[in-house]
Order: C-alpha cells, then structure tokens, then sequence
C-alpha cells in the first residue's frame, strides 16, 4: 500500500476554502490531512513530521529544503481584517504590546511596521493563550486569526496590519503558503491545485456550514482574503522576507 502523503493546514477560517475539497474527501486516498496553529505546523515540518504544510511565510527562512509548489496561499491585497493591533489607545499612546503566539510571520510583519511605518518603540511582550485579557491601558495586543476576528467590536481602535504593509511598501502581504521538503510529481501538483479551486468554487456551501456570528464570512473570503498567488504577491514576499531577515 502506497504510503499518504502527510498535508498540514492551519486550523482557522481563512483556510477553510483551501481545504474543503481534501475534507469532502477529494485525493483522501493520497494524503492524510492534520490542523493546527501555524507556528505548530511549522515545528512538524522542521521535524519532518510533516511532508506539505499551509506555512506562515517567515517559517521559510528555517527551512531552506522547502520549496514553494502551489498556485494558492493565504495573502490579502489590503484589509485582511484577521490580522490586527488591537487597542484601548491610540497607536501612538501604546507603551507595551503582548505578540500572539500563534504566528511567527504576523510578528516579524508587526516588528518591521512599528519600526518602519508607525515608528512607535512599543515593549513587546511574550503571550499565552488568555493574553488578550491583558489588553488594557496602554497595553495594545497583536491578534490573529478567528480570534481576531471575534474581538473586533471590543476594541475602539484597530490596526490592520496587511493594510498598513500595502500603504508602506505598496504590495499586497502573502501570510502562508503551501510548502514541501519533498519531490512531487507534476500530476499531484495538478490535483492539488484542483482540489484548493474546488473549495473555492464552493464558497456558499463552506459559508453555510459555519457558525460564526462575528463577522461576515462573504466579505472575508472574496474581499479580505485573496487566494492566488500571483506576480505581485510574489514579489511583496520576497520584500518582506528580506526585511525579517534583518530583525
């Protein structure tokens, strides 16, 4: 029996359309799918546990046998609205910010923004999972993901940090990519493919299946999130990481 091939993915809403064809059970005969948070995807791709994964960007430049295969990512050409400074204060009050710890990339993003774009000298702090309860004063938190989306009616000011990378640097911001340590044949990478385009040609059913009342889905998928990874994209990501290489 052919050995599966091992696929990670990151267990939030934005992934949902990539993986919908892979959880209704298309290539199920090929790969073995695992969800989890993106700096823990990361860790079993490092250890090899792993042989594609849904990868924050930064992770990358740990993994110099991963490469790039697939025609789709996690990027946003401006707001991505799950990605964001949340606040009690204005960003130039802010003193101290607790850094999610879910997100390598969302991090490194955060430290070149406060430094090249808000010019802002925040301390920031290691966080935990009950971190965003010790959002107040003048301590701002970075927030990501679904949770991010759930907070955004909490907070008085919110920064969107894929929005302020397009007005700094022009480019859109990829978040995650697919990623592999291992050969794969042309013909998987086309049913690959296939099969993210398929969740995606499937939006009103994948919206449908979910409950969440916080923010409206339609306008996260087609308007927050863009999922080919084109030229441009391209390019905003070399950019970037040759800024987080310099952190």
């Amino acid at each position: 029996m052919q050995k599966k091939i091992r696929v990670g993915a990151v267990s939030y809403l934005n992934t949902k359309p990539l993986i919908y064809g892979f959880e209704k059970g298309k290539m199920s005969e090929q790969i073995e799918l695992t969800l989890d948070y993106p700096a823990r995807l990361a860790a079993l791709m490092q250890k090899d546990q792993l042989d594609i994964a849904l990868l924050p960007i930064v992770s990358i430049l740990n993994l110099p046998e991963a490469s790039m295969f697939s025609a789709y990512c996690i990027a946003s050409n401006k707001k991505v609205a799950s990605v964001c400074l949340y606040s009690h204060v204005p960003i130039e009050e802010v003193q101290e910010v607790y850094l999610d710890y879910q997100s390598r990339t969302s991090v490194a993003l955060f430290r070149i923004l406060i430094r090249d774009y808000w010019n802002i000298r925040p301390s920031l702090l290691e966080s935990d999972e009950h971190y965003i309860e010790q959002i107040k004063g003048k301590t701002a938190g970075l927030i990501i993901g679904d949770r991010a989306l759930e907070q955004r009616e909490n907070f008085p000011f919110v920064y969107d940090l894929a929005e302020a990378w397009q007005s700094h640097t022009q480019f859109p911001f990829v978040f995650a990519t697919w990623v592999t340590n291992k050969e794969l044949s042309p013909a998987f990478i086309h049913e690959f493919n296939e099969t993210n385009a398929f969740g995606l040609s499937h939006l009103d059913e994948i919206i449908g299946m979910q409950s969440f009342p916080y923010y409206d889905l339609n306008t996260y998928f087609t308007e927050n999130i863009s999922y080919k990874f084109d030229e441009e994209k391209s390019n905003g990501m070399q950019l970037f990481l040759k800024m987080a290489e310099k952190l």
